[in-house]
């Protein structure tokens, strides 16, 4: 069913070329109005031009008015002329845009590293881009995609009216501090900016930062918020909602990582704080040896134990407890349990781990996939 985008957004979406397939590879996010925004991007500390771009822009505190997206080609490590290239790929659709600053276009770019930007493409493509505005969001989700097998679309409405549109991208090179995914969320509430970035960082670490695929951090990843302040709404049930969808997004983030067959939740309690809880969460989704034993339907919960005790985080373990799907495996030493019976539970396109850490109240969540064979080979032949 086609998603209708909140009051006071457009979105567009073309095949610029970028993609060897011809689908679509060029996305376009607009407003008439000054758009409130929050932003987060990737630790690693190779960034492509998009994301140091858009952190400079966040610095001045100024709203923006778009946001222009490339995927297919990451336009990282090319040097000076990707700098420049980014800069001229901005320009582009300003001009289209008859938006006088250039600053107030934001731009991501994802795909391959290393490649410069085809500009002369993309060039062509703004006025195409830019006629093809409308009110609905799917296009633009399809074409921010790269290994994606499906697109990630996320909506919600307030009770006064107010709505949230969530559109994300992500499949491989997954991890914390963010991932190779793009996400970002849409909404017409009235909001003021230094509230919403207040509260951003904390919605992304407890959501976008609880994903891991594959343990590799990517250099163009970045969570973008951006407000039209159309529809007044109550402050607490918006903060509420942004959260939820972003929570979503990143389940749905996932559930589509390279090569899975199911998603993964790792619930921790029983932590001495909220951030032990989330580090020990993203322990276990992250360990291979977990990912592969969930993939075979394997019970194995020494791996899940010993991927706690590498995590470093403050637990009892005398107290220590482990369920799988709802059944308690793990307390401090084995419980009993039917390892046919729970190897049959196992399989399903969800599993569920529980672990009580036995040493506080806080708790913590982190969302991930199996490791299958074809993980191996999407990325073994990603660019041949």
């Amino acid at each position: 069913m086609a998603i209708t985008l909140p009051l006071g957004f457009q979105a567009a979406a073309l095949a610029a070329g970028i993609k060897p397939s011809g689908k679509p590879d060029l996305a376009l996010i607009y407003s008439p109005f000054p758009l409130q925004w929050a932003f987060t991007s990737t630790e690693n500390l190779v960034k492509a031009p998009c994301v140091t771009r858009n952190r400079s822009r966040y610095s001045s505190g100024q709203p923006v008015r778009a946001l222009v997206v490339n995927s297919g080609n990451a336009n990282c490590a090319t040097g000076e002329q990707g700098i420049w290239d980014n800069e001229d790929f901005a320009g582009a659709i300003a001009q289209a845009l008859g938006i006088v600053k250039v600053q107030d276009v934001l731009t991501a770019s994802t795909g391959v590293v290393g490649r410069r930007l085809p500009i002369d493409k993309l060039r062509a493509a703004a006025p195409a881009l830019v006629e093809a505005r409308q009110e609905l969001v799917d296009p633009a989700a399809e074409a921010i995609m790269t290994t994606d097998s499906r697109s990630k679309v996320v909506a919600a409405t307030l009770r006064g009216g107010a709505r949230i549109i969530g559109l994300a991208k992500g499949s491989g090179m997954i991890h914390p501090n963010m991932a190779t995914m793009l996400a970002f969320i849409l909404t017409d509430a009235v909001v003021a900016q230094e509230t919403l970035r207040g509260w951003w960082g904390k919605i992304v670490e407890s959501t976008f930062n609880q994903v891991t695929v594959d343990g590799d951090t990517s250099p163009n990843d970045m969570a973008i918020v951006l407000s039209s302040n159309q529809v007044y709404c109550e402050e607490r049930e918006l903060a509420q909602a942004l959260e939820g969808v972003a929570q979503r997004l990143a389940q749905q983030i996932a559930r589509d990582g390279e090569g899975a067959t199911k998603l993964i939740t790792v619930e921790v309690t029983g932590a001495r704080s909220s951030r032990d809880a989330r580090v020990a969460a993203r322990a276990v989704v992250r360990s291979p040896l977990v990912k592969a034993a969930a993939h075979g339907n394997d019970p194995n919960w020494g791996r899940i134990l010993v991927a706690i005790g590498a995590a470093g985080v403050v637990c009892d373990l005398a107290n220590l407890a482990i369920s799988l799907q709802g059944i308690t495996v793990y307390q401090g030493s084995p419980t009993p349990f039917d390892p046919g019976q729970l190897s049959r539970q196992m399989a399903t396109e969800e599993l569920r781990i529980t672990v009580n850490l036995a040493a506080g109240t806080a708790s913590g969540v982190a969302w991930g996939c199996d490791l299958s064979a074809e993980y191996v080979k999407v990325n073994a032949e990603y660019t041949t």
